[in-house]
C-alpha cells in the first residue's frame, strides 16, 4: 500500500544545544565551503549592482543615469521582488525534486543574461527588463545552495553554519558594492559588464560541488515513480505547507525585519548622497587633504579624488562589519531561541531607522550603521536556521524557499512605498524644486528642470554654496519623517516576533 511522502515524518521546533564556536567550526564539511564560495561570487555580482540600483535610477541622464523619479523606481523595485521572492516558493520544490546543482547550473545563465540586458538598455523598461531576468535568476538559486547547507550541517552546529556562511556571503556583499562605486563614476554600463563577468566564476566551482543525499534524493523519487509513495502535486504541498498556522504568523511577522533592511539599503543610499556629508569622516581619518592612496579610496568606496565616501561606501560598513564580526554574533545568538534571537534583531533594525530619522551627522550614521548590522546577524541569519530545523527531511529546499516570502513581502511594500515616501517627504531633489517655487519661479519653469537637477539649480539661482543650502533645506524641512514611518513596522513587527517565540516554543526547565 502506497504511503505519504509525509508519513512519519515529524519536526520540532524545540531549541538543541549548540556546540562550542571551535568545535562547531571544524565540524563543517567541504561542500558547505563550497556552497559558501558560489553565494559569495553570487552576492558579489548581485549587490555590486543592487546596492547602487537607486542611485543609478535616480541620477540624472546627463550623468548616465536614468533620471526615474520615486513611484517609477518603485514600481521596478515592487516587480523585482515579487519575481525574486515568490518565484523560490515553486522553484524550492522543483530543486528538491531535480536536483541542487542542475538548478544552480540554470540560474548563473539567466542571471548574467540579466546583468547584460541591463547593460545594452539604459531605459526603464531595460532596466525594469533586466530587474526581472536577474530577479527570477536569483530566485532558482537560493533554495539549492541553502538546501544544501541544511543537509550538510546538524542541529548541533546550524547556528554557527549559518552565521559563517553569513560572514562569507557578506564577503562579497563588501566587494561587489565597492567595485561598482569605482566602475559608475568611469560609466554605469561597467558596472553590469563587471557582475555578467563576475556570476560566471561559479561554473568553475560548480565543478567540485556535490549534491547531498543525493542518493536518497534519487532513491526517494524511484519510489514515487514506482507508486511506493504517493507524492502530492508541487503546488498543493506548497500550500498545504504554508497553511500551517507557525508558517502563516512567520510570514506576517518576520516581513517586518525585511520591510526595514531593503528600506536601509533602496532608501539609505538616497538619503546619505542628499544629506550626509562624508568629507567629515574623512578629513578626521585622514586630514584635512583627504588621500591619494588607492587602497583607502576602493576599500571606503571613495570619490576618485580622496575627499569624501560615496553613498554606497558608507552603506558597505554594513558589510564589512558582518564580514568580519558575525560568527562572533552567531555564537551569542545560539545561546537565545531562534525567535527571541529575531525579535532583538529586528528591534535593533527599527532603532537604526530613528536614528538616520533624527541626526544627519556622518558619524551616528556610522554608529546607526553598527546598530543595524548586529540587528541583521541576529536576524537574517536565524531564519534560515529556524526554517530549515521546522522543514521535513524531504522538503528543506522547499521550505527555504519559503524563507523568500517574507522578504517578498517586506521588500514589495517597501519596494514601491519606501521611494515615494522618501520622494515625497525627503529627497533633496524635491525640497529643491519646493524651494524654487517659493522663490519665485513659475511652476512651469520648475517642471522643464530634469529629474536630479534641481537642487543644482537652487544653487545657481541663490549664488550659495551647495554645503550652505544643504544645510539650510535640512534645518527647514522634516526630511526625517520618511525614516519614522518605516521605523514604526520594525517596532510592532518586533514586539509580534516576541510573542510568537513565546507561542510556537516548549520552554524547558
Amino acid at each position: 500500500m502506497a504511503t505519504s511522502d509525509t508519513d512519519n515524518e515529524s519536526s520540532t521546533i524545540k531549541d538543541v544545544k549548540q556546540l562550542g564556536i571551535w568545535a562547531a567550526l571544524g565540524s563543517l564539511s567541504y561542500v558547505f565551503w563550497i556552497c559558501g564560495g558560489m553565494e559569495m561570487v553570487e552576492r558579489l555580482a548581485y549587490y555590486g549592482v543592487r546596492q547602487v540600483s537607486s542611485l543609478y535610477a535616480t541620477d540624472s541622464v546627463s550623468n548616465g543615469g536614468l533620471g526615474l523619479v520615486g513611484t517609477e523606481i518603485g514600481t521596478i523595485f515592487a516587480v523585482w521582488a515579487l519575481m525574486q521572492s515568490f518565484v523560490p516558493v515553486l522553484t524550492g520544490g522543483i530543486s528538491d525534486r531535480v536536483g541542487y546543482k542542475e538548478t544552480i547550473f540554470a540560474s548563473t545563465i539567466i542571471k548574467i543574461l540579466g546583468y547584460l540586458i541591463m547593460a545594452w538598455f539604459a531605459t526603464y523598461w531595460g532596466f525594469m527588463a533586466g530587474a526581472m531576468v536577474l530577479a527570477f535568476g536569483t530566485g532558482i538559486f537560493k533554495p539549492g545552495i541553502q538546501a544544501t547547507i541544511v543537509k550538510s550541517t546538524n542541529r548541533e552546529n546550524s547556528s554557527m553554519a549559518w552565521g559563517v556562511f553569513y560572514q562569507t556571503v557578506n564577503i562579497g556583499g563588501f566587494l561587489g558594492p565597492l567595485l561598482a562605486a569605482q566602475l559608475r563614476q568611469l560609466d554605469w554600463a561597467y558596472v553590469f559588464y563587471a557582475c555578467a563577468a563576475i556570476i560566471s566564476l561559479n561554473f568553475l566551482l560548480l565543478l567540485t560541488y556535490k549534491e547531498q543525499d543525493k542518493e536518497a534524493r534519487l532513491e526517494h523519487r524511484r519510489k514515487v515513480a514506482a507508486g511506493e509513495l504517493k507524492e502530492q502535486s508541487l503546488w498543493r504541498d506548497s500550500l498545504k505547507e504554508l497553511g500551517r498556522p507557525v508558517m502563516i504568523w512567520y510570514m506576517v511577522l518576520f516581513s517586518g525585519f525585511w520591510f526595514m533592511l531593503m528600506a536601509f539599503w533602496d532608501v539609505g543610499p538616497l538619503y546619505f548622497r542628499d544629506w550626509v556629508d562624508t568629507t567629515v569622516m574623512v578629513q578626521h581619518m585622514f586630514g584635512e587633504d583627504g588621500t591619494s592612496n588607492p587602497f583607502w579610496i576602493f576599500i571606503f568606496g571613495m570619490t576618485q579624488d580622496g575627499q569624501s565616501i560615496l553613498p554606497e561606501g558608507l552603506i558597505n560598513l554594513n558589510a564589512m562589519l558582518i564580514m568580519f564580526v558575525c560568527f562572533i554574533i552567531a555564537g551569542w545568538s545560539a545561546l537565545m531561541k531562534a525567535t527571541n534571537s529575531m525579535a532583538l534583531g529586528t528591534f535593533l533594525a527599527a532603532a537604526t531607522l530613528l536614528l538616520f530619522g533624527g541626526f544627519n551627522y556622518v558619524w551616528i550614521m556610522v554608529l546607526a550603521i553598527v546598530c543595524f548590522s548586529i540587528g541583521e546577524m541576529l536576524s537574517s541569519p536565524k531564519c534560515s536556521e529556524y526554517l530549515g530545523n521546522i522543514a521535513p527531511p524531504q522538503k528543506k529546499a522547499m521550505y527555504l524557499g519559503f524563507s523568500q516570502l517574507p522578504l517578498g513581502i517586506g521588500w514589495v511594500v517597501e519596494g514601491y512605498y519606501g521611494q515615494v515616501l522618501y520622494s515625497e517627504l525627503g529627497a533633496k531633489d524635491t525640497v529643491a524644486r519646493q524651494s524654487l517655487l517659493d522663490g519665485g519661479m513659475s511652476q512651469s519653469d520648475v517642471n522643464a528642470v530634469p529629474i536630479g537637477e534641481a537642487f543644482q539649480k537652487l544653487v545657481e539661482v541663490t549664488g550659495q554654496t551647495a554645503d550652505v543650502l544643504t544645510a539650510q533645506l535640512y534645518a527647514a524641512n522634516n526630511v526625517g519623517a520618511a525614516w519614522y514611518i518605516m521605523a514604526s513596522v520594525g517596532i510592532v513587527a518586533a514586539a509580534g516576533m516576541y510573542v510568537y517565540g513565546r507561542w510556537t516554543y516548549q520552554l524547558k526547565d
